[in-house]
């Protein structure tokens, strides 16, 4: 498979040893910005800086998900044994579960640079080919969202990953001579919060899939205390506790509700994160006891009035809340259904007995009591 050469090369370029001579050679746009962007270090201070503050950095302080660590433990002490080079990985989930955290642990605990993209960002064929040609041997190649890789894009990757070479195409028209070029072994880590919209080709190419699951309690309240004790957060017990209840089971979410408490501690209290202190803040970001926000609150409360319930399309839904639908699938509808607001049936959504609690209303009489287990 050959591409347009179009990595911000001039006339004399090498590449793996190549030299090439060739007039009229556009550099693609943003590749070597790409380049740039990916291996600067965060801004002190920035959002980014304090999230990989909280990120564990090895697979003995990451607290959750076992089965996909364990899977991660293996097949990195074997590579090591080996001197190789680990095979490709995908992590698939809902989003702020740790499937980024997991790559950069996959990168300390293998000595190897981390470069991490996503897929909306790589465009073209020659920023992929940027990307890859700028790795060393055993690097990782973190691709977040890899589910939205452009058609065109994605089939290079096929060949790169299981030959490690790209084929890249010289000047136009007559004078046209395709080049094979070798690239290094490298470890393609993908992330994706929708598996389904993955081709199976690109999929199969993955040594290793892991699915990760929402997390307990328990383990949400050691996050938050290694959380607050890194940010320095005066921390009750009760509090943290608090704080795991309404994080949805996701970390990410739990990381920014501690933000926001902190701040709500520093100005409304004495500065210590306690329950009522706790409580207090999240009631002002409208997030009750259950973990439901505003937007939650909204579905249930559009389904109960408006759609008697249901069934009732998830279009539909996103339109009377004026939400994004893959925002509502991706976000908000696998903690409804995962709690038992929601099912998902073949006609469309459908409120649970608790469901309509949640909204405050009483269920109908035909549905009271006897809401039938659709699958």
């Amino acid at each position: 498979m050959a591409f347009p050469l179009g990595l911000g090369v001039r006339r004399r370029s090498v590449i793996n040893g190549l030299a090439f001579m060739s007039e009229k050679i556009p550099p693609v746009k943003g590749a070597a910005a790409l380049r740039d962007q990916f291996n600067q270090p965060p801004v002190e201070g920035s959002a980014a800086a304090v999230e990989s503050v909280l990120r564990p950095p090895t697979f003995a302080d990451f607290t959750g998900q076992p089965k996909t660590v364990e899977r991660l433990r293996v097949m990195v002490g074997a590579a090591r044994a080996r001197g190789e080079a680990l095979n490709h990985i995908l992590l698939s989930g809902p989003p702020g579960l740790g499937k980024t955290t997991l790559a950069f642990i996959l990168g300390h605990e293998m000595g190897r640079k981390v470069r991490v993209t996503s897929g909306p960002v790589i465009e073209k064929a020659g920023d992929l080919a940027g990307l890859l040609t700028n790795l060393t041997e055993g690097d990782i190649l973190f691709i977040d969202e890899i589910h939205r890789l452009a058609k065109t894009v994605e089939e290079y990757l096929y060949s790169a990953m299981e030959d490690y070479r790209i084929d890249i195409l010289i000047d136009q028209g007559p004078n046209a001579r395709s080049v094979r070029l070798s690239i290094p072994r490298f470890t393609l880590v993908g992330a994706t919060t929708r598996t389904g919209l993955l081709t199976a080709p690109l999929r199969s190419r993955f040594t290793l899939q892991s699915r990760l699951n929402y997390y307990s309690r328990e383990d949400l309240v050691k996050i938050v205390r290694r959380s607050c004790k890194l940010l320095k957060v005066d921390l009750a017990d009760a509090g943290a506790q608090v704080i795991a209840a309404r994080a949805r089971g996701t970390p990410r979410i739990a990381n920014n509700l501690i933000h926001f408490v902190r701040d709500y501690a520093q100005q409304r209290s004495s500065g210590t994160v306690t329950a009522p202190v706790v409580e207090a803040a999240l009631e002002l970001l409208e997030i009750d006891r259950d973990g439901l926000d505003e937007m939650d609150k909204r579905i249930l409360r559009v389904m109960a009035h408006n759609y008697k319930g249901g069934p009732v399309g998830v279009n539909t839904i996103a339109v009377a809340v004026g939400e994004e639908e893959h925002t509502l699938e991706e976000v908000h509808e696998p903690f409804l259904i995962q709690e038992g607001y929601l099912q998902r049936t073949p006609q469309g959504r459908v409120l649970t007995a608790k469901g309509w609690q949640a909204a405050g209303l009483p269920p109908p009489p035909a549905t009271s009591g006897a809401q039938p287990e659709l699958l």
